[in-house]
């Protein structure tokens, strides 16, 4: 039997790697997405455009503005003279925030009591917009502070003590690159197996499958394994190239991080023989991968969180075993979670799998006799 599957097996790999664009869309797009991703995709702001709205204009409103002009995030683009002047501003998107500071603010910060500092960001993008607060509270905290120890104050009008676990520095890419890892090997999995049993019969070869020694089941699984090994190989390429280029921190046992990995394996390449045994031709076999991916990452928490998402969606991703991958690569990296924290995401995997695996192989003896 098992020589039978690897000759199968054999002739999966060379009709991949053969032909040239299949090398192609196995090595091209999972790098050129990697790149795109690891570089475009942060919540980071590097150039924060604002405005100024100076009621005051005492030493202290001075002093505040002169440590926004020092900081390398910030640029400014404006300095206003009426409140009218913010609106066209904001709606033009020339100032992503204005910072407004009142006629009593250098009175109120010398005679030792609170200063009202009003900032109006522009919150169309509620991302951005919160990074961007956070950023001026940065530069509000460390203005009190300086303020105070030049005055010999014993505490600033306003402090903020932030101490962020798992990633000291809040680096972005470092919650991004996992998730990207998840992504890219759904892709090239459900890609590899999707259209392995279309592009037989497209081709005309699967009536010749047929004729062989081979069973049902076998077919099976010769067509599932080359998929699960490319998936290991690309998320293996992966894995090195977030953790060598990108230095993202891989604080967990690569025992638990490859378990996860074949886990998810087994039900993405579920799903894409799923959808082959249903494809009549190599588009409808792309056409049914491009339906399931785009819901799957959607709702897998990649970019939005699971918990601000409706309770009847919340419910369906329970169904996409990205939402556990996704969790298990984050954890596995940047907290070094170990199996016993890991086994509930585990398991919905391998029953997500196991599941795919036994419709795939039942609509695939259906579809042959």
């Amino acid at each position: 039997m098992w020589h039978r599957i690897r000759a199968l097996m054999r002739k999966e790999f060379l009709a991949l790697l053969k032909d040239r664009r299949s090398r192609l869309v196995l090595i091209v797009p999972p790098v050129v997405q990697l790149l795109v991703f690891g570089y475009a995709a942060t919540y980071d702001l590097n150039r924060i455009p604002y405005a100024i709205y100076d009621e005051d204009r005492g030493a202290a409103s001075r002093e505040l503005q002169s440590v926004f002009r020092g900081s390398a995030t910030f640029q400014e683009v404006a300095v206003l003279d009426s409140l009218g002047e913010i609106a066209p501003l904001v709606d033009a998107r020339k100032v992503l925030l204005v910072v407004h500071i009142g006629p009593r603010f250098s009175r109120d910060l010398l005679i030792g009591e609170p200063a009202p500092l009003q900032v109006i960001v522009d919150g169309r993008n509620s991302n951005t917009a919160m990074v961007a607060v956070n950023y001026v509270r940065t530069i509000v905290t460390q203005f009190n502070e300086r303020w105070s120890r030049e005055r010999g104050l014993q505490g600033a009008p306003a402090r903020l003590e932030t101490r962020a676990w798992f990633n000291p520095n809040l680096e972005s890419r470092w919650f991004f690159i996992p998730g990207i890892l998840g992504v890219i090997t759904l892709l090239v999995t459900m890609l590899v197996t999707a259209l392995s049993v279309a592009r037989e019969r497209e081709q005309g070869t699967f009536d010749q499958l047929l004729v062989t020694p081979l069973r049902p089941v076998e077919i099976l699984l010769g067509k599932a394994l080359p998929g699960f090994l490319i998936g290991i190989a690309e998320a293996t390429a992966i894995l090195l190239i977030a953790t060598l280029w990108f230095r993202v921190p891989l604080l967990g046992s690569l025992a638990v991080l490859y378990t996860g990995l074949a886990l998810f394996l087994l039900s993405a390449v579920g799903m894409g023989l799923l959808i082959s045994s249903l494809a009549v031709t190599q588009q409808q076999g792309l056409l049914g991968a491009f339906l399931f991916m785009v819901p799957a990452v959607t709702l897998s928490g990649f970019a939005t969180p699971i918990a601000n998402m409706p309770l009847a969606v919340q419910l369906i991703t329970l169904l996409d075993p990205l939402r556990y991958l996704l969790v298990i690569l984050r954890k596995t990296f940047l907290e070094g979670a170990s199996f016993d924290v890991l086994l509930h995401q585990f398991w919905p995997m391998a029953l997500i799998g196991l599941a795919s695996l036994s419709l795939a192989g039942w609509l695939f003896r259906h579809r042959i006799y």
